[in-house]
């Protein structure tokens, strides 16, 4: 069981080769807005609290980055610091937890400031993901100093891992399209497993680790750095994040770019079925560059899907290639057109039999290495989207929208629809938001960017954003392309727009499209 909102490493490398949901005021409405930089945002318990100064103080001692169990010793330039940061942000001066930041300094001597990096997810190590996404933008590391970090909950800044990897091997078999009572029963039962799981892990943290709290990270962030606003780079879920924090600071905004932007005025249903239509439609351009009509070659991968779950298929390792997993395969290569080629090839080889492909497509979005070793990002991404998401839709609420979600995709809708009560059943912390608030009536021109062939954040979200963000603050471009994101992808124009808004503080027209 996975939601499909993320923007991974597989999708970042494929762009390099050319590459829920949530989060709103916890405190509910305008709380928790900004202050004066020395204190926490106000909650609705009271006026604001200042942060005590072993927080506002600190120095970070950057010094070589160090190898992980998950990832390997960036080398280079690369240094990497550890930042203190309340644990709960209504208690400032309570216990804090550590947060793992990288940084690479400008290399040029006209420097803007400190350019802070969130590859979505959420769950996205920024730790791991930095040093190779850089190569992208030599433009940018000439004047900024390069910054990220792992979110609270994420990778090295307390990282919740909620399965062993035997334990994630084994829920690959759970069907997540049940068609039976038994396999229902299955379901849920997993779902309500990893909860505990996650709980056990994480203990206190888990009431912690919202899009809200990260978002007050930042802040914290930007004055220990010591810029005087915002510089932001989000990409998928961190499109969100810059939301959140564009409304719980808009006064501190700088230059913001928001890539494959997230819809903020979706619930959980809306964000499924923006999705189911968002892959779909992604789905329909790859059929139709081999040469199959959309619907033909829709109703061929059905059938295939059907077979693979009443008979999973063996692949080289030994291993079954899943219905579960076939569609994990299948959905992760729409992420980038560079992945097209693989996946057809994948496709004859299962229609042939062989599932040893797409399973190697699906370990790849999983994080799964040869090993069997997984990486835990949709760890955290659950963690934290099931405590910033409040909804909690009922089987029976499930079932009701199935139908309609199977005429938008018969491949996905079926697995996002049920995903819609699976994803936080029977989870330990109740949820904040029914929709992240991200108004920012006030702040400086923030820069979407909004690709019109973006299976995880459709189109429509960027607009949706903009408006939300407000008159005069949220400025969109378009780009006519394919795949997750647009920067880096292979149009000069798009890399332009965004070089010129955060090299020279150019702010394009509204409404321009890059073809």
């Amino acid at each position: 069981m996975a939601r499909f909102v993320q923007w991974t490493a597989l999708t970042a490398a494929a762009a390099l080769l050319v590459t829920g949901c949530g989060g709103g005021s916890s405190d509910g409405g305008e709380a928790g807005r900004e202050t004066d930089g020395a204190s926490s945002p106000a909650t609705s318990a009271g006026p604001a609290t200042p942060l005590p100064s072993s927080l506002t103080s600190q120095k970070l001692d950057w010094g070589r980055c160090r190898a992980t169990a998950d990832s390997p010793e960036p080398g280079g330039a690369w240094q990497c610091a550890t930042l203190k940061a309340p644990l709960d942000w209504a208690q400032p001066d309570g216990e804090t937890i550590d947060l793992a930041l990288i940084r690479s300094k400008a290399g040029g001597d006209d420097r803007i400031g400190s350019l802070l990096f969130n590859f979505g997810g959420p769950g996205s190590s920024g730790v791991s993901t930095l040093p190779w996404y850089a190569s992208s933008a030599p433009e940018l590391s000439e004047r900024y100093d390069l910054v990220s970090w792992d979110p609270r909950g994420v990778g090295a800044s307390e990282g919740v891992r909620c399965r062993s990897d035997k334990e994630i091997e084994n829920s690959e078999s759970v069907d997540i399209t049940p068609d039976t009572p038994a396999e229902e029963t299955a379901y849920f039962r997993d779902a309500a497993a990893f909860g505990k799981g996650c709980q056990k892990s994480a203990g206190t943290l888990l009431a912690h680790v919202s899009t809200t709290d990260t978002a007050r990270d930042m802040d914290l962030m930007r004055q220990i750095l010591g810029d005087t606003k915002m510089h932001y780079f989000g990409i998928s879920y961190g499109t969100e994040l810059g939301g959140v924090y564009a409304h719980l600071f808009p006064r501190k905004v700088g230059r913001l770019i928001l890539d494959a932007v997230t819809d903020p005025s979706a619930d959980s249903e809306g964000h499924a079925e923006n999705q189911t239509r968002g892959f779909q439609r992604a789905l329909n351009n790859y059929l139709e560059s081999t040469g199959q009509g959309a619907e033909d070659g829709t109703q061929k991968i059905v059938g295939l899907l059907k077979r693979t779950d009443a008979n999973p298929l063996p692949t080289s390792s030994g291993r079954k290639l899943t219905e579960t997993l076939a569609l994990t395969g299948l959905l992760g290569s729409l992420y980038s057109e560079t992945s097209w080629p693989t996946l057809t090839s994948a496709l004859k080889a299962a229609e042939q039999g062989d599932g040893t492909e797409l399973l190697a497509l699906a370990d790849g979005y999983n994080d799964r290495d040869s090993s069997g070793h997984y990486l835990t990002g949709t760890h955290s991404q659950r963690v934290i989207s099931c405590l910033d998401d409040k909804q909690r839709p009922t089987v029976a609420q499930t079932k009701k929208l199935l139908p309609r979600f199977k005429k938008i995709s018969p491949v996905f809708g079926p697995m996002l629809g049920w995903d819609t009560a699976g994803w936080c059943h029977d989870w330990p912390v109740a949820g904040q938001y029914d929709t992240p608030e991200v108004s920012a009536p006030g702040a400086a021109p923030i820069l979407l960017v909004g690709n019109t062939g973006d299976p995880a954040t459709p189109y429509e979200g960027t607009r949706r954003m903009a408006d939300e963000l407000g008159k005069g603050v949220g400025v969109m471009i378009t780009w006519k392309g394919e795949g997750h994101a647009s920067y880096g992808k292979g149009s000069d124009c798009v890399d332009s727009t965004v070089n010129a808004y955060l090299l020279q503080g150019t702010v394009p027209r509204d409404g321009k499209v890059c073809s």
